[in-house]
């Protein structure tokens, strides 16, 4: 589907009101694998890549990166919306993807019925608050916003099945015992030249447009309905991040740690399709 920025791979499915289902690096829309079908039985469930990634088209980074920001991902999918038919609609977000809701929930309040934030804090509380414990677990932050081509070379080197192992091992409660052959061969098949460089271009817009913008809005609050899902077994955890929600989000529901690591749709899909289908409703 086109939007005004990019070109961008969507499947939808199913019958009954709108969730859009956002994923995040370094994965694709093949992340929902575990619990879209039985979402596809409540739900008219859209799944897209979102611009850079999987089989999405590679956009020109602009100034600043500024053509990979949430709020451009977060435009693509108001337009992907509109196309379908759909001014209002419940989204769920899980780590970039997460971001581009938290983005979409500022920038387009109106659209949003409820939001779901999957396993991510605020990008302007990250940057300002880093951690020795979340720097270690999360290199890939600061690797990825290298200059061009120097992240994109050496990924390109290491090979996507060592890679992609090396980064989610990390950061899954269980190694990476919960990917499937079906759905990993899918993740080796998108990492390509075009998807790594549009991962980075994301990171770079992570730590400059991006980090601009959430500094301007650092005292709005998104006053949606909200959901937070977070991995209790994924490292860098505490007690303090319902704290830390409550200085960005007013509405928050729904607040729980569950035991996974940070794939949690994947390590622990029958949890989260649960929580899904309570909260999303009209």
């Amino acid at each position: 589907m086109k939007t005004s920025g990019a070109v961008i791979r969507v499947r939808h499915g199913g019958s009954g009101p709108p969730l859009l289902l956002l994923h995040g690096n370094p994965e694709s829309h093949v992340c929902w694998y575990k619990i879209a079908a039985r979402l596809a039985q409540r739900y008219h469930v859209v799944l897209p890549d979102l611009r850079g990634y999987g089989d999405s088209s590679l956009p020109e980074p602009g100034p600043k990166h500024i053509n990979y920001s949430f709020r451009a991902m977060a435009q693509d999918n108001v337009e992907i919306m509109e196309q379908l038919g759909y001014r209002r609609y419940f989204v769920a977000g899980h780590d970039r993807g997460g971001r581009t809701t938290f983005r979409m929930c500022l920038d387009h309040s109106e659209r949003v019925i409820k939001a779901a934030c999957m396993d991510i804090l605020p990008n302007y509380h990250v940057w300002t608050n880093t951690s020795k414990e979340w720097a270690l677990a999360s290199w890939h932050w600061m690797f990825m916003a290298q200059p061009e081509p120097f992240p994109e070379r050496l990924m390109s080197a290491a090979g996507a099945e060592f890679f992609l192992r090396s980064r989610m091992q990390i950061r899954g409660g269980t190694g990476t015992g919960f990917l499937t052959d079906i759905a990993f061969n899918e993740y080796v098949r998108a990492y390509t030249l075009k998807t790594i460089t549009g991962s980075c271009r994301d990171y770079r817009a992570t730590a400059t447009c991006d980090l601009e913008m959430d500094t301007a809005d650092k005292d709005r609050k998104i006053t949606n309905p909200l959901l937070v899902l977070w991995g209790a077994r994924g490292p860098d955890r505490s007690d303090e991040f319902i704290n830390i929600w409550r200085r960005f989000a007013s509405n928050i529901q729904t607040f729980e740690g569950l035991p996974s690591g940070h794939y949690m749709q994947e390590e622990v899909p029958e949890l989260v399709y649960n929580h899904f289908i309570k909260f999303f409703v009209a």
